[in-house]
């Protein structure tokens, strides 16, 4: 059997390619995340006037699990949690529990004030404030007189 590729597969559209790129993930190249016992959590960006905020889904972890750092306008967020010590006696017939490393990485723009990033943790969601610059926030038009 021959696998025969639609005309869409053979010439992608510019769109797409830029699409596929920018929405690639820096960590990438971690290869089969079960194997090496990672996971990229979902994130959602959201953008006011005065700021951006991350969302990052990440149940079952403590708050000294992560790890926020901000180094050339990069925001790395990680997490390292160890799997739950079990006793000998405990005879699990299924174990689906999963705590597991993940890694995440965000260029920040010009807008943003890195010296003012805030963090929290709440009901498994870890939500990160990043204001934006006073002088990068929207002002109101300035009336002119003319004289």
């Amino acid at each position: 059997m021959t696998l025969i590729r639609s005309r869409r597969d053979m010439f992608p559209t510019l769109n797409g390619l830029f699409d596929d790129f920018f929405n690639q993930d820096e960590s990438w190249g971690t290869g089969n995340a079960m194997a090496n016992r990672t996971s990229l959590p979902a994130v959602n960006v959201k953008e006011s006037e005065d700021s951006y905020n991350i969302e990052l889904a990440a149940p079952g972890m403590k708050k000294k699990d992560f790890n926020i750092e901000l180094e050339d306008n990069v925001l790395t967020i990680s997490a390292d949690k160890k799997e739950q010590e079990t006793e000998e006696d405990e005879n699990y017939t299924r174990r689906e529990f999963l705590y597991t490393s993940f890694l995440r990485k965000f260029t920040l723009p010009e807008s943003a004030d890195g010296e003012k990033i805030k963090a929290s943790y709440t009901d498994g969601v870890l939500d990160i404030f990043v204001p934006k610059k006073e002088e990068a926030k929207p002002r109101p038009p300035k009336n002119i007189d003319v004289s």
